[in-house]
């Protein structure tokens, strides 16, 4: 395969930070040398598993992602039928839970856990940097942090649903789709935190808030939480159950979120970059694509002769 520069520095940093022997990194680039350059033929042929193949998320970040997706959908459950009290739908909602007094407590006690979530999440994304950097391990491009590339991969994936590519752009473990949908989230978490505080503490805001604009900022927040909570719910159903479980390719269900795999398919198509970080650090990764283009003869019949520079210094042909 010949590897864009990107994909190119990529590879190379990642054997410099798992500090590979020059007999590993032969056999990186022996199996990276015989990888078909229509990576659409590449991950239309490996095996997958649909439980998951490779390691993509913690058991920190799955727990997480747990406590956010249970305690979202109650929330929405309960606090709209507070919200919208006086409409029919709302009442057998309210009496099924106790009553809106009941349902009340309910709401505030999973407001709670999802405030804990968020607090857990934002200790786990910045102790764990932390960590990877004292091992020298550090990587910002695996990180959800955005750069620069994330909009060049967008115009690129465009252009190839446009039918301009025959090429997926060569994306990080984060896409850029993940990331537009992680900072809103995160965004609509805060108003969320926020706005519901108001109510419980109106005293406290009404004490750091200018005089003039204390009334006004409370009604903006009696706006704001429940058509946050609204669009959050649509956004959820429409787009991210979507992309993550109900596209082609991933329905009925992508089991990431439960086991913290990804299938190997998946991540060759929309997470190339990371794949070959997987390919330096997962010997047996290696072994199998090789076996597995073996089998299915998609080896090239002439090869480019691999020797053991580092990619950053091979051509591009």
């Amino acid at each position: 395969m010949n590897l864009s520069d990107n994909a190119k520095k990529v590879l190379e940093r990642s054997m410099q930070q798992n500090r590979v022997s020059d007999e590993e990194r032969k056999d990186i680039l022996d199996v990276v040398a015989i990888m078909p350059d229509d990576r659409v033929l590449l991950y239309k042929n490996v095996v997958s598993n649909p439980i998951g193949d490779l390691p993509r998320y913690s058991i920190h970040i799955r727990i997480q992602h747990m406590l956010t997706f249970v305690t979202f959908l109650t929330l929405a459950f309960t606090g709209l039928p507070i919200h919208f009290i006086d409409t029919v739908w709302s009442e057998p909602l309210n009496s099924l839970l106790g009553g809106v007094n009941v349902t009340r407590i309910i709401h505030r006690t999973l407001a709670s856990v999802m405030i804990f979530s968020m607090i857990y999440h934002i200790f786990t994304i910045t102790f764990g940097p932390l960590l990877q950097i004292s091992r020298g391990r550090f990587d910002i491009y695996r990180t959800i942090i955005p750069t620069f590339k994330d909009i060049t991969d967008f115009k690129d994936d465009m252009l190839y649903f446009a039918g301009k590519r025959d090429q997926r752009p060569e994306m990080d473990k984060f896409m850029y789709k993940q990331k537009i949908h992680y900072f809103a989230a995160a965004f609509g978490n805060l108003v969320m935190v926020i706005s519901g505080s108001s109510f419980l503490f109106p005293e406290f805001w009404a004490s750091i808030l200018p005089t003039s604009i204390a009334a006004h900022f409370q009604e903006l927040m009696r706006l704001s939480h429940p058509h946050e909570a609204l669009l959050a719910l649509l956004v959820i159903a429409f787009w991210h159950w979507y992309n993550v479980h109900l596209a082609p390719g991933r329905f009925p269900m992508q089991w990431t979120f439960l086991t913290g795999m990804i299938t190997r398919e998946h991540q060759i198509e929309e997470h190339f970059l990371e794949y070959l970080r997987n390919l330096v650090e997962i010997p047996e990764e290696r072994r199998f694509l090789q076996d597995l283009l073996e089998s299915r003869e998609l080896v090239p019949e002439t090869e480019t002769p691999v020797n053991s520079k580092p990619v950053s210094e091979q051509s591009t042909p």
